[in-house]
């Protein structure tokens, strides 16, 4: 593979990931969110959250790893976060003393830690396609722009809503979107020959252990603070309902 072979590929990828961005730039069109768009937008984060990690990422485990060993990377992955949110020293950080903006500000970092790692083998996967068909990489690199904007959205709600700033949620957003081209540089380099589907798919179960965590212990408990349970569902709703027709596309 030559240089030349893997532009348009790499070019692909980086169209793909940085797609997460226009996530944050809806949220960020609202100049005076109130309580209601908060509770929904947060509520919608979490929809898309958990419909990823149940329906992609442990459905995909699943089906390479088997239903136990999947399972256990994912609920393993659960634990140990649990694990460490409860160890943390609460001399320095506790619940009581945590204020509701330094813990949207906290679980929008995790957002896009786990969304980051989500997004490097979705890079992986646009490259390879690319490669072997310009048309399949053309195809995949829409559906997944599309599956990415409301994982943008999932990104820069807690972040904007923590801080105010809409630059820094952008950024956020922006940056968590760069996993894509990166991991497709990376593969390009190194990993394709070495990354096995079974390795790949612990990482990824793992990952969706992380994000249900994150949706139920952080996005949700801080919808509520923000609003009643109203905007908060049908925000799941409809996060839920956007992730699944953008993942029909990838079908």
């Amino acid at each position: 593979m030559t240089f030349a072979d893997a532009l348009l590929p790499l070019l692909l990828t980086t169209v793909a990931g940085l797609s997460t961005g226009l996530g944050s730039l809806i949220v960020l069109i609202v100049r005076n969110p109130g309580r209601w768009f908060t509770a929904f937008m947060l509520g919608m984060a979490a929809g898309v959250m958990v419909l990823v990690s149940f329906v992609e990422l442990l459905g995909g485990a699943i089906a390479e790893l088997g239903f136990l060993q999947a399972s256990l990377a994912f609920f393993a992955a659960m634990v140990g976060l649990f694990l460490v949110d409860v160890m943390t020293p609460h001399v320095f950080m506790s619940e009581r003393q945590t204020t509701g903006a330094s813990r949207l500000a906290r679980t929008g970092t995790m957002v896009a830690l786990g969304l980051a790692i989500h997004n490097f083998p979705e890079g992986l996967a646009v490259f390879a396609s690319a490669l072997s068909s310009l048309e399949l990489g053309l195809v995949l690199t829409l559906a997944i722009a599309i599956h990415n904007i409301p994982e943008g959205i999932a990104v820069a709600m807690p972040i904007y809503a923590a801080t105010g700033s809409r630059r820094q949620a952008f950024w956020v957003s922006f940056y968590t979107g760069l996993a894509e081209p990166v991991g497709a540089l990376i593969g390009a380099l190194f990993l394709l020959p070495l990354l096995t589907p079974q390795i790949l798919s612990y990482l990824l179960a793992a990952v969706g252990g992380v994000m249900v965590f994150i949706s139920l212990d952080e996005l949700l408990p801080a919808a509520h603070k923000v609003g009643d349970e109203h905007p908060i569902i049908l925000g799941v709703m409809v996060g839920m309902i956007i992730m699944t027709l953008s993942l029909a596309l990838l079908r």
